[in-house]
Parts: structure tokens; C-alpha cells; sequence
């Protein structure tokens, strides 16, 4: 099947773009973005998964104590450029550099019309594929990227402030396989479900860094990666063979997980160059932009458009609840004195044995060394 793509020289095999993945049925490509203050949290999510004829996007907001958000699905366009869902579009402006976001949902109060300007290039995180015995579960390539914002967001009756200067954040593009949708009948799994990720994107003045890791339930790791990120003029590369950042490493975590929960109460990162403290300001819930949403879940076919909204106080989403364990936080930031924002994205289902985790979602049985 061809589109409109296809008359760019763009193609890596002899197959239409239409044809994604091999045709696996979890085949996702994601837009993906958030941006905060220590008063503020956003975050857009846009998948699309050619192989089950699905796009999906959502818009969520914390602040004030409330969490809100907006969720939109429907058949995938066949001009895979048309990147807008019900009241949600994202538009590349300029690749790697520039994005814009427009958000229009006053019924469930959110409104925005957000553009993203890169802080930093774009750094490729080491491509990172799992296996479940003989089941691929994950075989991603992730593009992470700082960036500022403007323009404005209103959520309920409240214009957040965009105004007092840029508002820093990250974009990530991501795509590959990984679990979406309503799962195809298998055989129960040998071994129970299991992941430990940690993924912090943190902005100082002068450059920026990046920090991932997954781990086994050992605490071995089995994909990580850290790298400085130099900030970056608005006329200098945002990709190229020398893009300009430099990896570093070995880098340590300890995570202070809060007692009884799988959310921090505070980290730090060690690695040869010092160490980077990181302090809690706020916690977003990732199902408020769908990831494990026990209904507007990645992927999932709805039988047509759909558009919905929900809004929690941000109190009764600290359980442990399925839905409730992947967070990101907003974090201070302090690397060796040098004082900086970022997040800390925490998900850990199964055991951890650093971490004090010994079932499926069971809380922490000892703290960290934060």
C-alpha cells in the first residue's frame, strides 16, 4: 500500500513506509514531550501503530494539586504526516528543532498551544531489545532530547505561567516494538513480568544531562547510558556525525524509594565526574497520558473516534495501584553545586532486589541511600 511518503527517498527496504516492523503487531511510533517548572507539569503523548490501524494522543497537566487530562483515538490516516488526533496535534515545524502543539478540549478543561525549541541535539539512546523466553517484548530506538517551551496551557480555570521565561522540558521520539494494545493469545510466560527502568533528563544552565538504565531483578543492568548534553545556539546542528555531546559513566543510582511505595522520596547519580542530587517537587502519573491506563491504554482499538477526559487530586493517585506505579517527578537538581530541573521517570514492576521490591507491585521493604 502506498501514501504519500513513499515519493520521498526515504525508503530502508524494497516495502512500501506503510509496511512497519516486519508487520508485528506491536510496531508503535511515538511523539512524546513534557515540560515543568517546580509550580507546573505537562506532558503529550502521540502513537501511532501501523500494523493495527490505531493513532492515539493525550494531554495531561498537574497542577494545583490536580492531575487532568485529555485522551483522543481513532483510525490511523493514511498520509502518515497528518500527526493530529480529535483535539490534539503535533506539528514538526522544523525537525529536531522546532515542534509545535495545539491542544483544544475546554469541555474537559485543558487548552494549549505550546511550541518546543531544542536546548540541546538530539542523542540516540543505545537501542534496547527483550526478550520474554522466546517472545521479542521490546526492540525500541529512542531519540531523547532537552528542549524550551512558550506559548500558553490552561487547565480548569487556570492559565499556568508561560511567560516568565522559558520553560524547559524534554522531547522524546521513540518507535519500535514494545507492548501495546490488546495482547494476542499466548501461552502463560515461564517467567513472571519483570522491569526496572529509570530515565532522567536534567537541565542546568550551561549544558544538560541524560541518564537510563534497565535493569534485571538482580539489579544487573542490561541497557544504560549517560551522556552531557552542551546547550545550543538556535543557529548550531541539532544532529550530524559529530553531534557534540560527550558519554560518561560508570554511573551509579541510588534511589530513597518512599516506604510502602514504588516512587522516590529523593535520588542521586554518581559517576566520575561528582554527583547529581536530585530533590522531589511534584509527581505526574504516567496513565495521564495513557501509559497502562486501564482504558485509554497505547494502541487499543475503540471501534472509532473517541475523545475523553478524567482529573484526579494528585493525593489519591499515590497507591500502588497498576496504573499508578510508572511516574515521572519533577526533580531540583544539584551537581556539585551547580543548580539544575529535570525528571526522574521511575517504573518497576516485579522484584528489584537493590530496591527492596520482592513481588509484582508490593511497596519498598528498605529505603535507599539518597
Amino acid at each position: 500500500m502506498l501514501t504519500p511518503f513513499d515519493d520521498y527517498p526515504i525508503h530502508q527496504t524494497a516495502l512500501p513506509l506503510a509496511h512497519a516492523g516486519e508487520g508485528h503487531s506491536d510496531f508503535y511510533d511515538r511523539f512524546w514531550f513534557n515540560g515543568y517548572t517546580e509550580d507546573f507539569y505537562f506532558a503529550v503523548a502521540m502513537g501511532l501503530y501501523p500494523n493495527r490501524g490505531v493513532i492515539d494522543a493525550a494531554f495531561s497537566v498537574v497542577h494545583g494539586g490536580i492531575q487532568r487530562s485529555v485522551f483522543a483515538t481513532g483510525p490511523i490516516p493514511l498520509d502518515r504526516t497528518v500527526t493530529e488526533v480529535g483535539p490534539i496535534s503535533i506539528e514538526v515545524v522544523e525537525p529536531m528543532r522546532v515542534n509545535r502543539v495545539v491542544v483544544d478540549a475546554p469541555e474537559h478543561g485543558l487548552v494549549a498551544d505550546i511550541t518546543s525549541r531544542a536546548r540541546t541535539v538530539a542523542y540516540e539512546e543505545p537501542r534496547q531489545t527483550r526478550y520474554l523466553g522466546s517472545r521479542l517484548m521490546m526492540d525500541v530506538t529512542r531519540a531523547t532530547q532537552l528542549v524550551n517551551w512558550s506559548g500558553s496551557v490552561r487547565t480548569g480555570d487556570v492559565a499556568l505561567d508561560m511567560a516568565s521565561g522559558p520553560v524547559p522540558g524534554t522531547k522524546d521520539r521513540s518507535w519500535g516494538v514494545r507492548p501495546v494494545g490488546d495482547p494476542a493469545p499466548a501461552a502463560p510466560a515461564a517467567a513472571a513480568p519483570q522491569i526496572f527502568f529509570l530515565w532522567a533528563p536534567l537541565n542546568f544552565d550551561d549544558e544538560c544531562f541524560h541518564y537510563m538504565v534497565f535493569e534485571d531483578a538482580q539489579g544487573q543492568p542490561w541497557s544504560s547510558s549517560a551522556a552531557v548534553l552542551p546547550v545550543i545556539g538556535p543557529t548550531e546542528d541539532v544532529y550530524g556525525p559529530d553531534p557534540g555531546y560527550r558519554h560518561i559513566g560508570p554511573v551509579t543510582h541510588d534511589v530513597h524509594w518512599a516506604p510502602g511505595r514504588r516512587r522516590s522520596d529523593g535520588a542521586r547519580l554518581t559517576f566520575p565526574e561528582g554527583e547529581i542530587v536530585l530533590s522531589p517537587v511534584m509527581t505526574f502519573r504516567m496513565k495521564g497520558v495513557g501509559y497502562m491506563h486501564p482504558t485509554w491504554s497505547h494502541g487499543r482499538w475503540h471501534g472509532g473516534f473517541h475523545v475523553a477526559g478524567e482529573e484526579f487530586p494528585v493525593e489519591e493517585l499515590d497507591t500502588l495501584a497498576p496504573d499508578c506505579i510508572h511516574v515521572q517527578q519533577v526533580m531540583k537538581a544539584d551537581w556539585n553545586g551547580r543548580k539544575g530541573l529535570g525528571v526522574l521517570e521511575q517504573l518497576a514492576i516485579g522484584p528489584h532486589a537493590p530496591s527492596g521490591f520482592v513481588d509484582l507491585l508490593g511497596g519498598s521493604t528498605h529505603g535507599g541511600a539518597a
